[in-house]
């Protein structure tokens, strides 16, 4: 008989999400799943990813061979947003030194006389110019001469670099010379990052930004992710997780760290969403509310993705899940402005000192602090009883906060959360009514640790009807890394016009995607799968004429037959832009600017198992009654716990449902039922 030992192995999967109060652990035993959660550390990541790991193995008595880990962080984003960044310079197209200087003629804040624009991440001194050309055919009109590449290397050797960004007009074209001067400044031994390799696209301000970003995260991340493969918990081979929903292994990290910068929030969406799905639930809105943010993002028969994000103010242009953040989360913490209003957040305790119920040597009023004063949290059951919560010291900060606004210690604490929920419903507005679409015909999945002390109430300002709380809600987006498929995308402009009975443009459709194919195949050969096994998506990215924006349009080869297949890519581009605008130009040309090619391997997956329905009595779970306060008015309220709830469990409204890594608040007029797959879902009375 043959080796059967593949066929018998144990498949251990972990999934590590690290947020910026607590770090998220799920593992994955055959069609087990266990979970773990530590607090982070914001010095150093990397320590509380490596102590979560290590003891969620120790507690259930396994081990790290055959273990298969994704990992999704904030290092990355976290870099950018403090500007803790690597020490860079860039290298461009003498005469263009300022484009990351300059940016775009769209001012975001057009009537604030105080508004202030954030800082290049490179310095005028650290950006230099070197005579070179190439044309928008991709013709070298000026080759780099060899003494210009000299100079220029001896100059940056004396600046102490750790990365360099190498940003030239019409590389996406031609990068001839961004690879001569790549090839001669590796000498140097600094880490390179080149526009034609991290974004093949035209627009030079986003091009220039996206790679110079992408140069600005390399080092910090590369000590973060060296830190965690000198660990005896993680494999080699462990993988990244990615903004666009899916992973790489960690050996190909170079040219994908600007890809890394929402992995954290896109594994929140694709738990969500494959949760959702099996659930039946095909249109929801995911609400992700952790420590020190929320994320939401819109799924309409499906993951939204987009190109274009801005962080701290920088485009980062590559594919990545379509989430909007707000700075509201459960640390966030709660000041009062020179007017005398309430404001809370976008500051935030984080993990230290955090939230001053937490014990430590904070004194700044959070979100938490505000629910645990009116008695929405269980204070000796938070972490599952592991960590308790001090009311007493949350109760006399939030008193003398109250004085300062002239108002009761309640309206105070109540406040803090209105304003809080308001800032969360107009992020959800941005991805919903601002782009079209109806509230009212979406389900709400609300997760992350402080989500489901919120989403009801969220839900009843917006006009939702249906809320989805799925189990262990404060670890979704670990758990959601489980689900990632390893996914590489690749890109080239074009920019070529459609024009009626163009038989031609079908062809180069055809033929256009030969070279991103190509690279895709022996790209994802290293992932370990070969060409058989992959999924291949193609895109074009469209735009009328004169347009500055473009829509992200589907292509089918099947398509290549049909004598009309240029109109009916037209036809879905005017569809498309009268959904998302409101309107369509049906008379005016029409451009492919870009081809986009998307390549999946897919994995092994975690099942979503149900279990049989119960009748309605919950009382099984019920671990007594306290006063909570709603609306100012004090109600005996029924805690519950979670883990003790079986699907067909009833629960009406007042009620809180405690579990390890969540608190869900059922509010007067809400109920809830518990579903086949544990979900709790909340409609109103």
């Amino acid at each position: 008989m043959g080796d059967n030992r593949a066929e018998t192995a144990v498949v251990k999967n972990i999934g590590v999400d690290t947020g910026g109060t607590f770090t998220d652990i799920v593992m994955r035993i055959d069609g087990t799943l266990l979970t773990h959660k530590v607090l982070s550390t914001p010095q150093n990541p990397a320590l509380a990813v490596i102590q979560g790991v290590r003891e969620i193995l120790r507690l259930h008595g396994t081990d790290a061979e055959h273990l298969e880990i994704v990992h999704g962080s904030t290092v990355a984003t976290n870099a950018l947003l403090e500007r803790r960044g690597a020490r860079i310079a860039v290298v461009t197209t003498k005469g263009f030194e300022d484009v990351l200087e300059i940016g775009r003629q769209t001012r975001p804040s057009l009537y604030d006389f105080f508004v202030e624009r954030p800082a290049p991440l490179v310095p005028a001194d650290r950006r230099f110019g070197i005579p070179e050309r190439t044309l928008h055919t991709g013709e070298i009109q000026t080759e780099i001469e060899p003494t210009d590449l000299n100079a220029l290397a001896s100059e940056l050797a004396t600046l102490e670099l750790d990365a360099i960004a190498i940003c030239f007009l019409f590389a996406y074209v031609n990068p001839q010379n961004e690879q001569i001067v790549a090839v001669h400044l590796a000498k140097l031994g600094i880490p390179i990052s080149c526009s034609h390799e991290v974004l093949p696209e035209y627009r030079e301000y986003a091009r220039f930004s996206t790679t110079v970003a992408n140069a600005y995260i390399r080092p910090t991340l590369e000590r973060h992710l060296s830190t965690l493969t000198n660990s005896e918990q993680f494999p080699a081979s462990f993988r990244l997780m990615l903004s666009n929903g899916g992973c790489v292994s960690v050996k190909n990290f170079e040219a994908a760290g600007i890809r890394t910068v929402l992995s954290g929030p896109a594994g929140g969406v694709l738990g969500a969403y494959q949760i959702a799905k099996a659930a039946g639930y095909d249109q929801i809105i995911t609400f992700d509310m952790g420590g020190t943010s929320t994320d939401v993002s819109l799924c309409n028969d499906g993951i939204s993705l987009t190109t274009e994000s801005t962080i701290s103010g920088l485009p980062i242009k590559v594919p990545l899940i379509d989430i909007h953040t707000v700075g509201a989360g459960g640390g966030s913490m709660a000041t009062v402005d020179a007017g005398g209003a309430l404001r809370v957040g976008p500051e935030s305790a984080g993990a230290a000192p955090g939230p001053i119920c937490y014990g430590n040597s904070g004194e700044d009023i959070t979100v938490t602090d505000a629910n645990l004063f009116l008695g929405r949290i269980a204070a000796t059951q938070f972490l599952g009883g592991a960590m308790s919560l001090d009311t007493d010291k949350a109760s006399t900060y939030i008193e003398k906060f109250a004085v300062r606004l002239g108002i009761p210690a309640l309206q105070a604490a109540g406040g803090i959360l209105k304003v809080a929920n308001a800032a969360m419903e107009r992020a959800i507005k941005v991805i919903s009514v601002e782009r079209g679409f109806d509230t009212r015909d979406f389900t709400l999945v609300s997760f992350g640790g402080a989500g489901g002390l919120h989403a009801a109430f969220m839900a009843e300002n917006l006009g939702i009807e249906t809320v989805l709380i799925p189990p262990n809600g404060g670890l979704l987006s670990a758990y959601g890394m489980l689900f990632a498929d390893v996914v590489k995308d690749y890109s080239q402009t074009v920019l070529w016009r459609f024009r009626t009975g163009d038989e031609t443009l079908v062809e180069a459709l055809d033929t256009g995607f030969d070279e991103l194919l190509t690279r895709a195949e022996n790209e994802m050969e290293t992932e370990g799968f070969l060409q058989e096994q992959l999924k291949i998506d193609r895109s074009l990215d469209m735009r009328y004429e004169g347009q500055s924006y473009e829509l992200n349009i589907p292509y089918s080869t099947e398509r290549r037959d049909h004598l009309n297949a240029v109109e009916m890519l037209v036809k879905s581009f005017h569809t498309s832009h009268a959904q998302r605008f409101g309107y369509a130009r049906t008379d005016a040309p029409v451009e492919i600017v870009n081809l986009r090619l998307t390549a999946t391997g897919e994995t092994d997956k975690p099942p979503i198992q149900t279990l049989p329905l119960a009748d309605a009595d919950a009382s099984d779970a019920f671990t007594g009654q306290n006063p909570v306060i709603f609306e100012g008015e004090m109600l005996r309220t029924g805690f519950y716990r979670r883990e003790a709830l079986r699907p067909g469990n009833r629960i009406v409204g007042p009620a809180i449902v405690t579990e390890f890594s969540a608190t869900t608040v059922i509010p007067p007029n809400f109920s809830a039922v518990v579903d086949a797959y544990q979900n709790l879902i909340l409609t109103k009375k």
